[in-house]
């Protein structure tokens, strides 16, 4: 297996407090994990040092797709963001423009600049998210679970090793969430790297994965 992250020894800080110390794990393609633990015990804060938006301060290695958080320019930070994609709990997609354009504008922004291309692109990923027939419709038009759905396909634009997902089924029914975890887990047919970050262990249970614990500042394999 190809391992895509590596922390060894890692002190992650927020508002110079520390929130986790001595954090040591790997990250495979094609694999599946979940990140549990208690509401405050830092998983939101791994996850976003995995995208350099809170500060890896000390550790031997920090490294994410062949990037060296220890040494990491911010003007390298952008490029880290493109091969790493990202599914917020609460969406945060434009409401002033339709599916098609909310996932025209990242491709935009990230470089993407033949027409033809754009288009194939967003037909594709919205295809793997089984919604091929709503790229017209606003975000207010579509369920919370269509919504994540399109939160994924943004996600699969960049055709990213590692997917990040941060409590992504925490405002959708029980139903719906299960659906969506589903489909996580079917990325990682394809090569995706998913971390999931959860407190719902029933989900750990039904679609298994590995399993790290945030707690007591430290993070542990739960398997």
């Amino acid at each position: 297996m190809s391992v895509i992250v590596s922390y060894k020894d890692v002190e992650i800080e927020r508002a110079e407090k520390s929130v986790l110390k001595g954090v040591n794990f790997t990250l495979s393609k094609g694999e599946f994990y979940y990140l549990v633990g208690k509401v405050g015990s830092g998983k939101s804060s791994l996850l976003k040092s995995m995208y350099a938006d809170v500060g890896v301060d000390t550790g031997t290695e920090a490294k994410v797709l062949d990037y060296d958080l220890l040494t990491l320019k911010r003007k390298k930070i952008p490029y880290l963001r493109r091969k790493i994609g990202i599914v917020f709990q609460d969406f945060q997609l434009l409401q002033d423009r339709s599916v098609n354009s909310n996932l025209r504008f990242v491709l935009r922004a990230t470089g993407w600049k033949n027409k033809g291309e754009i288009e194939d692109r967003i037909e594709e990923v919205l295809k793997m998210v089984g919604m091929a027939n709503k790229s017209y419709k606003m975000p207010h038009e579509l369920s919370g679970g269509e919504q994540q759905r399109v939160v994924i396909a943004r996600a699969l634009l960049n055709q990213p090793d590692l997917i990040l997902a941060d409590e992504p089924t925490g405002n959708l029914d029980p139903q719906t969430g299960y659906q969506i975890v589903s489909l996580l887990h079917e990325l990682t047919k394809k090569g995706h790297c998913i971390v999931m970050a959860t407190h719902n262990l029933q989900l750990v249970e039904y679609f298994p994965g590995h399993v790290l614990k945030c707690e007591g500042k430290s993070l542990m394999n739960a398997e």
